[in-house]
């Protein structure tokens, strides 16, 4: 991120920041599908797998409230 701020700062050429800028998404996106996965594989097994029905209903509306912040809606 800082190296991207340093290009903004020093008006480097927009599609050399573009490209930038994109590499880093892609990068926080597998960030963010393998701290999913490991929650989905302990946190959220262990709720639903509980028999406790409030843990698993807390567990359901998390991952739901998730796949909303990932999705646009209405396209």
């Amino acid at each position: 991120m800082k190296g991207l701020e340093k290009m903004i700062d020093g008006e480097e050429y927009c599609m050399d920041i573009i490209t930038q800028s994109l590499a880093i998404q892609k990068s926080l996106a597998s960030l963010n599908k393998l701290i999913v996965e490991n929650h989905l594989k302990t946190h959220a097994a262990t709720s639903l797998a509980s028999g406790d029905e409030e843990k698993q209903a807390d567990t359901i509306t998390e991952l739901i409230g998730l796949y909303e912040l990932t999705h646009v809606r209405g396209k």
